[in-house]
């Protein structure tokens, strides 16, 4: 185990770490600098916090002298009088970088101001703690680096583009100390700079940005001719090697194993001119051949540049004069390397170093267009790398293939014409006058529309759908979903006729229709090419819109009738701008003017479907079922009847009439609708007037009592056997202290004695009974206290008819009665009182015994001992 420092020197240096303060740094080693150059000396301070800015002093000392004031930040006297004139002219002056550093600069540096520098700073602490001071020694030397040109003036050069050139620069230092040197190449070329390569002072070479490739390729280099020229080589010009080449060099000295650039000059070598290359290429503008024939092209050169190039040659096609479209497709190719890239069908050759055919053998249509000819010219470089030097594109050069084209005409008419929306429509399109020597043609058609408007709008045609040469049909957008769902059917019958049909057409569907055949003539390696269009004359599919029109009349043959007789009502419909209309039939019935039982009400009685299918609607009549009857007696007349007619069938009878248009086939659309006139049924009789009332003794019980209620009929007018008389009676009860909630239905008695009672979710019951002809009972028993509220009874009054029939009257309503149920409050508590007596007796007596038995077995021994004791007392007293 080490030994531990003694305790005092623990604590020294303990107290010197903490205690440590500001400390003044200026660079270390020896600062060299050049005659005539800027010298630059950083000061600051470390471990400095202050919010205001730090002063600085700085003074000077040549070799064995004193320090001398040079410079201060905040004390303007400061300056020694050498130092004053200097220091107006700006040559010394400080320049603060921060709140803690500054910097000295001293402009051109002479001999005497080599020596030592010192930066200070004035304390203001309490006590002095750290360094307040530092100092560097600054050596200045003669200028010995001499930089020049290779010659004087700097030449201009002129170059193409691939030819080599070299640039030189003399540098050279006589300094006595050991220096090195570094030089770099720089291009202007405007206000931009390049690097292009670069020697550093350790001798390693650094190419510039872009300049890689090239240094690694061995096309820029950089040697040194003799002991103090750098020559530039670039093997091969480019375009971007042109501007102005400076060679800048700096010269560097090692102090202490750090480096220091002491000075830099830089001169202009030379300026640089890349001339282009002169390239054209040239192929004839129009150029017409034959069907079937060779086409013969020839793409000739011209250059300035000799036999250091080598070209490439390229042929491109293009439907469009345009060069630059991404459609152009490439012909042929004849590479740098003298190697030709082409089809079977396509020949690329040259005669001499500046001419080159292409030959296409067998030319069809489909070879009618635009020829260019497209040159590079590569020039070689290092390592088998290639530089393209120049490039040119030439002229279109039009090709038209001349063929005999089809001749044929084109006619369209139309087989079936709507009258009506929904109808079919079918046009037909026919090639006619076809030669019969055309064996080598077929034919395709494609199917056009355009809306109707004004004579003066531009209406651009709807493509509805197309025939490729291969028989491929395409829809358009605006055939497309018909099409699929079978509503628009394109087909071919023969092989000169084309048909388009239209199922069901629509009021979109009106407007112009025509076709336009296609002629496709067959090639020579079996492919097909359209070669004429044939337009038809347009076909105008066209209707008059009206409305529908749809009128139903009603009439009675027997306008006078009474109760129990038949009625009889007729409906006669006619109706326009119907295609093969079907009609549906609804009777419907409503209270007459004036009836105020039932208002705004409309009955659905029966219905006659557009099928001729009968369905009851709403006659809910069970003894009447096959009373009434609706039947079709023609085409546009249907007849009603109501067999053995009540009372309470008076009304306003009417005919509902839908008319319905075929679409396709088994569907029916609806046309139109329409009501016909009213047919009243109005019995003028002079019969009794029922009248119904409730009555009840006991219009408030306790709960648990009997209710009775009795609803009494009374009949005005003339008077009736009671063997005539019938009634359907109905209780109902609203269990609110008003009429504001929903009647509910208790029991109902109809007039052949079946009672039907409702179910109920509390236990009373309910009985109903006939006392007397004109008064029915109905009966709570055990009542609840739910059976409060507002009963009424609902009677429909029956009377037999002279002829032995029986007719049900209108049903009419008694008023209210309100029934009030009370609790019983002896027998209410009755039973808890009870219950409470009984309770508190055996929880008394169960007290009394757990505390007997608590004090007989629980508390006996101590109750010995304190006998015993007294016996003691008692016989000392005795004693």
């Amino acid at each position: 185990m080490g030994r531990l420092a003694p305790r005092p020197l623990l604590l020294a240096l303990l107290s010197l770490a903490l205690c440590r303060g500001r400390v003044v740094r200026v660079p270390t080693g020896t600062l060299v600098r050049v005659v005539g150059t800027e010298l630059v000396i950083p000061c600051n301070v470390s471990d400095y916090d202050g919010p205001s800015e730090q002063n600085f002093d700085w003074s000077f000392s040549s070799l064995g002298s004193s320090f001398v004031e040079l410079a201060s930040t905040w004390e303007v006297g400061f300056p020694a009088q050498l130092y004053q004139e200097r220091l107006q002219r700006g040559e010394i002056l400080l320049r603060r970088t921060a709140n803690d550093a500054v910097e000295l600069h001293i402009k051109n540096v002479q001999p005497s101001d080599q020596g030592h520098y010192k930066c200070s700073t004035p304390s203001t602490d309490a006590t002095v703690q750290g360094n307040y001071e530092d100092t560097v020694q600054v050596k200045v030397l003669a200028d010995s680096l001499h930089v020049g040109p290779s010659a004087r003036p700097p030449p201009s050069l002129s170059l193409r583009e691939g030819e080599p050139f070299e640039l030189r620069c003399t540098a050279a230092s006589a300094s006595p100390l050991h220096t090195h040197l570094a030089l770099m190449w720089e291009l202007h070329r405007g206000p931009a700079r390049r690097n292009v390569l670069a020697l550093t002072h350790e001798g390693r070479f650094h190419p510039g940005l872009g300049y890689e490739q090239r240094y690694h390729s061995g096309d820029v280099r950089l040697d040194t001719v003799g002991s103090d020229a750098y020559r530039l080589s670039v093997s091969r010009a480019l375009s971007a090697d042109q501007g102005s080449y400076r060679c800048i060099v700096s010269e560097w000295i090692a102090e202490q194993g750090n480096w220091q650039e002491i000075q830099e000059k830089a001169v202009e070598v030379a300026t640089v001119v890349i001339q282009p290359t002169v390239l054209r290429a040239a192929v004839p503008k129009n150029v017409s051949v034959a069907e079937g024939k060779e086409l013969d092209l020839t793409c000739n050169i011209t250059t300035d540049r000799a036999d250091d190039v080598w070209p490439e040659v390229t042929w491109f096609f293009s439907r469009t004069p345009d060069s630059t479209l991404p459609g152009s497709r490439v012909l042929a190719r004849l590479d740098r390397d003298s190697l030709v890239h082409s089809s079977p069908h396509i020949a690329l050759s040259h005669v001499d170093a500046r001419s080159y055919h292409l030959l296409v053998r067998d030319v069809s249509k489909e070879n009618s267009g635009y020829y260019f000819c497209h040159v590079s010219l590569w020039a070689p470089g290092h390592n088998r790398s290639w530089h393209k030097v120049a490039e040119a594109v030439s002229s279109p050069a039009g090709v038209g293939v001349t063929w005999l084209e089809p001749d044929y005409q084109v006619y369209l008419n139309a087989s079936k014409v709507p009258g009506f929306a929904d109808d079919p429509t079918e046009l037909a399109c026919r090639v006619v006058d076809t030669k019969s020597g055309e064996a080598n043609v077929r034919f395709t058609v494609s199917w056009y529309y355009r809306m109707n408007r004004r004579s003066d709008d531009v209406v651009t045609s709807e493509l509805l759908a197309i025939m490729d040469g291969d028989w491929t049909l395409k829809y358009g957008e605006r055939s497309r979903q018909r099409a699929q769902d079978g509503d628009f059917i394109f087909s071919k019958e023969h092989t000169d006729t084309f048909n388009f049909r239209i199922q069901r057409t629509t009021e979109e569907d009106r407007g112009n229709y025509y076709c336009v055949v296609s002629a496709w003539t067959k090639q020579r390696n079996n492919s097909w090419v359209k070669s004429k269009d044939v337009f038809s004359k347009p076909i105008n599919i066209f209707w008059a819109l009206e409305d529908s029109v749809l009128v139903v009349k009603a009439r009675q043959p027997k306008p006078f009738f009474a109760a129990g007789n038949t009625f009889e009502m007729t409906c006669k419909v006619s109706s326009k701008n119907i295609k093969s209309p079907r009609y549906s039939v609804l009777i419907t019935a409503e209270k007459p003017v004036g009836d105020l039982s039932s208002p705004n009400e409309t009955k659905y009685i029966i219905s006659l479907d557009q099928d001729s299918v009968v369905k009851l609607e709403n006659w809910t009549d069970a003894s009447r079922v096959d009373g009434v009857v609706l039947e079709k007696v023609q085409e546009d007349e249907f007849r009603y009847r109501m067999y053995q007619t009540q009372v309470s069938d008076a009304g306003l009878y009417r005919c509902m009439v839908t008319a319905w248009s075929p679409v396709r086939g088994s569907l029916w659309r609806e046309a139109a609708t329409s009501l016909s006139n009213p047919i009243e049924i109005d019995f003028q009789t002079s019969g009794p007037i029922f009248n119904a009332s409730v009555h009840s003794d006991t219009p408030s019980v306790i709960r648990g009592d009997l209710i009775k209620l009795f609803c009494i009929i009374t009949v005005e007018g003339a008077a009736l056997d009671p063997d005539d008389m019938a009634f359907d009676v109905s209780w109902f009860a609203v269990h609110s202290f008003g009429l504001d909630k929903a009647p509910v239905l208790l029991s109902s008695l109809d007039r052949k004695g079946i009672v039907t009672t409702s179910r109920r979710d509390w236990k009373s019951d309910l009985s109903l009974e006939r006392v007397s002809v004109l008064e029915f009972l109905l009966q709570v028993h055990g009542s609840e206290d739910q059976d409060f509220g507002n009963y009424y009874c609902s009677v429909t009054p029956w009377v037999k008819s002279p002829t032995g029939s029986w007719q049900k009257e209108t049903e009419i309503h008694s008023k209210p009665v309100f029934i009030t149920v009370k609790m019983d409050v002896l027998n209410a508590f009755k039973y808890p009182l009870l219950i409470g007596v009984g309770l508190s007796t055996v929880i008394g007596l169960l007290s009394c015994l757990i505390g007997y038995c608590s004090s007989h077995w629980c508390c006996k021994k101590e109750v010995q001992e304190t006998r015993r004791e007294r016996r003691r007392l008692m016989s000392m007293e005795m004693d």
